[in-house]
């Protein structure tokens, strides 16, 4: 069999997560910044560490807030974006994943239209940066997202196997996967027991909800990924699944580092 290599991360919310991060040999730190006014302070010790260690980070934004407030996009939520960008070069960060909810079911049309214009703004400010912009499917579908991956070919896709297990009935990520592979340039991986509201977003560990990933990890695999995967877990579940998540994804055909 063909192998093809990932790179499998963990989220780390501190400084002492990234250390257990690469304790267990992982290459690389996911490191949400909810506040980027507090999170600057932090910036030096991060990069210590990532000279340090020898690891490297990927960027995690804050959460949007309510999805149909014009005002709080405008005034809060897109000006933390930008923020956020701005320090990701003094760590070498070159992956952001965001949250913009596109959900039609739950979003008004004008404001998910204007929620793509100011993306194409902070597209622009991320491409002179080098920056990949990844938005994140939430509750999503495939169709859902046809219209922003059409109006900016720039924009690519943090693909959460989790959260394309809510709201449906079936699991949306293999028809994203076969639809969206080319935008698709992250992974986020977790567990769950499907449902309809925020509060089944569990994030369990692989195995304890009913997400089949030996499906998702073949299909990934025969469409060709080769990118990176976070465990968005904690770091004291991370060092329990991580046998288990490794096992899934050789037995799927990638080679881990």
């Amino acid at each position: 069999m063909d192998t093809r290599q990932i790179d499998l991360g963990g989220t780390a919310r501190s400084p002492d997560d990234v250390r257990l991060l690469h304790g267990l040999g992982l290459p690389f730190a996911e490191v949400p910044i909810a506040h980027p006014d507090q999170f600057r302070a932090r910036v030096s010790l991060y990069q210590r560490l990532r000279d340090e260690l020898g690891l490297y980070y990927l960027c995690h934004g804050p959460k949007e807030g309510d999805p149909n407030d014009v005002q709080s996009l405008e005034t809060r939520y897109f000006p933390q974006l930008h923020q956020v960008l701005s320090l990701m070069p003094a760590l070498q960060m070159r992956c952001l994943t965001f949250h913009l909810w596109l959900d039609p079911r739950f979003v008004i049309p004008n404001v998910i239209a204007h929620k793509l214009k100011l993306l194409k703004g902070l597209l622009q400010k991320s491409d002179d940066a080098g920056i990949t912009l990844c938005i994140e499917n939430l509750s999503e579908t495939a169709d859902h997202l046809t219209e922003a991956f059409a109006a900016l070919p720039r924009l690519y896709m943090t693909l959460d196997v989790g959260h394309a297990q809510l709201l449906t009935r079936q699991n949306t990520a293999p028809d994203l996967i076969d639809r969206f592979l080319d935008r698709i340039k992250h992974i986020h991986i977790h567990d769950n027991r499907g449902g309809d509201s925020p509060e089944d977003d569990l994030h369990l560990p692989l195995g304890q909800g009913i997400l089949d990933f030996d499906e998702i990890f073949h299909r990934l695999y025969q469409a060709g990924y080769g990118g990176t995967m976070t465990l968005e877990l904690t770091p004291s579940e991370i060092e329990q699944n991580l046998d288990r998540v490794k096992a899934l994804l050789t037995q799927a055909g990638f080679k881990l580092p």
